[in-house]
Parts: C-alpha cells; structure tokens; sequence
C-alpha cells in the first residue's frame, strides 16, 4: 500500500478511536455507578437506537471482511454464512427476545436461576458465557491484525501484533469507564457507518456492471478459476461426506448459534420492556438482512473485480476481499480516488471491530462478575453489594481482554467467518439447550440444567481441540503437529443434539422434583411481563 492510503486510513482510525472515547468519557461522568448502568444502560433505549445497538452488535468483523472473503474464494458455498446468519434472527424472534426480557435481569443465567438452584447454575452458565465470548473475541482480534497487515503492506508481524493488543487496551477501556451506555452509542455509531460504507461499495460494483447481476456472476466465475463450479454448491463442501457434515453442521450452528450468544442476549435488558425488546429484533432484522444482501454482492463483486486468487495471495483466508475491492473500486493502487475509498473501507471495518469487542466484553465480564463472583462470595444466599460487584466487572475485563489478545496472537491466519462459526458451535451447544428447556419444560430441574451446560460446552470445545481447526492441518493454529482425532471442523452436528441430550438425562434421573411453583411464576412471568424488572 502507498503512504497515501496508510496516512489517510490511520487519520480515519484515528478520528473513530477520538469520537468513541470521546462518548465513554462523556458517558462515564454521568454515570450513576449501579449496576443496572452498567449492565443495562439504566434501560433507556428505544427499540430503534436498540435495534442499531444490536445490529452493530452481529455485523462484525466475521460479517464484513470474512464472508465477503469466504464468497470471494468459494463462491457459492460461502454464503451459507450469509443465510445462517440472517435465518438466525427468526429464531431469536420467534422464541427467546420478550420471554428473555421478562425472566432475566442482566446475563443468560438470570433466567435459568429463576426456576432452579442458583449457585451451581449460576457458575455452569457463567463459564459457558465466557468461553464463547473469548471465541468471539479471537475472530475481532484476527480481523483487526489483517486489516493493518494489509495497510501497511503486509511485511510486518509485528505491527498485526501491536493492532491485536491496541484494540485489546481500548476494549478494556471502553467496557471499564463507559459501561453499556458508551458501547450502545459506539455501536449505533458503528452500525450507521457500516451500513453507509457497504451500500455505497454495493452500489459501485453494481454500476462496474451496469446493474446486471448476470454479467457480475459470470465474470466472478471465470476470474474464480473454477468455471460455473462457483456458482454451484460442493467447492468448498462438495469434496466427500466429511466436508457434506461439515456443511449441515457449520448450517446448525450459524442458525441456532445467535439465540445463546451472551452479547446479544444482554440486548434485550437495555430496553423497558419486552414488547420494546421484540420491536428492537424487528429493526434489527431489517438492517442485518439489508446488509447481509449487500456481503453477497461485495464477495462476488471481489471475485469479479480483483479476482480470486489476488485476494488469497493478499490472505490465505480471504479477510482482506473488501478493502481491495475498494481499493479497486475508487481507481486502483496509486489513484487518489483509490486512497479516499480503500482508507474509508479500512475505517469503518476497524470501527466495527472496536465497537464488537466492546460488546462482547461487557457481556463476559458481565457473566464474571454477576455470576460466577457472586455465587462464589455469596454468603449464606445474600448477594454481594451491587457497586462490589461492578469493580468485580471491570477488573475481569481487563482479565479477559488480557486472553483474548493471546488467542487473537496465536490464532491470526484463520479466516474470521470461520472462528465466529466456532464460537456459535458453542453457543447453541451450551447456552441454547438449557434456554430453551428453562423457558418451555415445565419438568426441568437444577440438575438437568447442569448437565445440558457442560453437555454441551464439554463435547463442543474437545471437539474443536482434536479437529483440523487446531491440528494436522496446514492451515490449523499448530500446523507442525497432528493429534487431530475428529474429522469436522465445526463441531455443531455432535455437540448441539448432545446438549440437549445431557439435558433431559440430568432431568429424568435428578432426585429433586421439579419445582412446579416456580416454574409456573416463571412462566407468567414469561409471557405476560407480570413482575419482570
């Protein structure tokens, strides 16, 4: 890249990083310290700034750069990403938003312990929130280290590593000062110039072809490399019946995956009510499928305008598709023109890296600090002091930002589509089984609960720890060793059925009854709003 293109984009970085710490600065002195403040927001948010917020909260990184990346290597077969990820949200519509809203007060396990033994769910829920996050973390982190590399020309390590752990700092900063009032606003923020740069990439590829959408398929076909076979499903999922599971697996997991994610799921409390917290999925429906539309016109707009194999060589993964496009799209390297749009593209991608960590950090410290600290300390079922448990939040930021650098470090040449489609494994694994039976199962007990947690949570993370994702692979994370046992590379096939298998077998064999008053205020409680904070 030339210094104009560096100097232009690191003006624009700049300017983004001012403007958001400039709103967690603001934010921070006004804030009152509570705990609803810092979870929730004090609940103050309209359905439309909501559902911006959680728009701002789904497109990320894995959104922008990867599947457009993954539709510019594989064509076809990669916007199954775009699918899962859009059918996702009825799910989310249909059976978790209002029901979440009225049962809990600020994490996944505030609904399960409504109806069970809170210590021992608490701490099970808690850890599983945690560890998807940390998976969601990684794949901002390997988007923000491709996103420098390729700015400044792709020579140094050393700068993806100082990008991996300045975006890990201002996360922390963003998290500890302005709680989720500052990361609503940066993610409205975020989710308005996202959705400018796309459409305005979208509608450049478009006029480059005239408006024929044919004539733009069978130029990325022909620059592809594969013939028609992009424009046909099997590419990258076609090959055998390990790579034909992979693909029903990958499919599970991107459309159950969203109901169990702890970032999105905390969404729903920062709204006053759940008929509030359902127009919030509406609105964000209709902003995540306009911009989904839009990936798979930028990847196949990659594929046609630069070319398949330009993007690989520029990344291995993809990562790097749309900030060429642009880079193309504006008059090529060197081109004034060029500079402007590959710089504003680069921007708007680090900005929604910057405001989708902030999410999903609140949300684990969150689940740290009003979870698993608080079962832990609480003496003789007394919870701990709301503003202890806040200093608890912030310091567990820090904790797992601190992990999340290192993974983002170790992790940085897979493609972020993939590692997102890892951390949704886990989710509808782990979080989404023991949900959906605490909200419908009237016979659901603690133990039950238990177990569909670590049922799930268990299988899922093994699974990945002996696939080619880690090892036995060239691309895996360790590539010089082969302990890889298990032949898919997502784990949802097995893990998700096993979830809620773990669930039921901890249910019917529990000696406690199941607690019938509670679960039928629960229920109540559920649908009509009746006595929900």
């Amino acid at each position: 890249m030339t210094g104009d293109h560096q100097v232009l984009a690191l003006l624009l970085f700049s300017a983004f990083v001012a403007g958001t710490l400039a709103i967690t600065t603001w934010v921070s002195r006004h804030r009152r310290g509570s705990a609803e403040e810092f979870y929730a927001g004090g609940r103050l948010f309209s359905p439309m700034e909501n559902g911006f917020a959680l728009a701002g909260d789904y497109m990320s990184a894995a959104s922008f750069l990867g599947i457009s990346g993954l539709i510019a290597l594989f064509g076809y077969d990669g916007m199954l990403y775009s699918v899962g990820f859009l059918v996702a949200w009825l799910v989310v519509l249909l059976l978790v938003a209002e029901l979440v809203r009225n049962c809990g007060r600020f994490t996944l396990a505030d609904v399960i312990a409504a109806r069970m033994r809170e210590r021992p769910v608490r701490i099970a829920s808690g850890t599983s929130s945690v560890t998807v996050s940390v998976l969601y973390l990684v794949a901002q982190m390997v988007g923000a280290g491709s996103l420098v590399a390729l700015l400044l020309g792709g020579t140094s390590e050393a700068a993806r590593s100082w990008t991996v752990i300045g975006v890990g700092a201002l996360m922390v900063i963003y998290v500890s000062l302005g709680g989720m009032r500052a990361t609503t606003w940066i993610q409205i923020v975020k989710a308005v110039l996202l959705m400018a740069g796309a459409l305005a990439l979208t509608v450049l590829v478009l006029v480059r072809f005239h408006g024929d959408i044919g004539h733009l398929l069978t130029t990325a076909a022909d620059r592809s490399g594969h013939g028609l076979d992009f424009l046909s499903p099997g590419l990258k999922y076609g090959g055998d019946w390990v790579s034909r599971l992979d693909f029903i697996s990958l499919g599970l997991a991107l459309v159950l995956g969203t109901a169990g994610l702890p970032h999105i799921l905390s969404r729903f409390y920062t709204v006053p009510t759940a008929p509030a917290a359902r127009r919030s999925v509406v609105w964000a429906i209709g902003l995540i499928g306009g911009f989904y539309l839009m990936t798979i016109v930028l990847g196949f707009g990659a594929a046609a305008i630069v070319g398949t194999e330009e993007v690989r060589e520029s990344n291995a993964a993809g990562n790097t598709a749309v900030p060429l496009l642009a880079l193309d799209l504006g008059g090529g390297a060197g081109s004034t023109g060029g500079a402007v749009l590959f710089a504003v593209v680069a921007a708007v991608a680090f900005a929604t890296i910057l405001a989708v960590v902030a999410g999903i950090t609140l949300a684990s410290s969150a689940s740290v600090a009003h979870d698993l600290y608080a079962s832990l300390k609480r003496p003789h079922g007394k919870r701990p002091q709301r503003y202890g448990e806040v200093a608890v939040a912030r310091v567990a930021a820090v904790g797992i930002g601190a992990v999340a650098i290192g993974l983002g470090l170790l992790a940085r040449d897979l493609n972020v589509a993939f590692l997102v489609g890892l951390a949704f494994a886990v989710a509808a694994s782990a979080n989404l089984p023991v949900l959906l039976y605490s909200l419908f199962w009237r016979n659901f007990t603690t133990r039950g609960a238990v177990w569909s947690v670590y049922g799930g949570l268990l299988p899922a993370v093994l699974l990945v720890a002996l696939s080619p994702v880690v090892s036995g692979s060239p691309d895996a994370l360790f590539p010089g060793v082969d302990f890889q046992v298990f032949p898919l590379q997502n784990p949802g096939v097995v893990s998700i059925p096993l979830g809620f298998l773990a669930g039921w077998l901890g249910t019917v064999t529990s000696p406690e009854p199941p607690d019938e008053a509670r679960h039928a205020e629960t229920e109540v409680r559920a649908l009509t709003g009746a006595g929900a904070v």
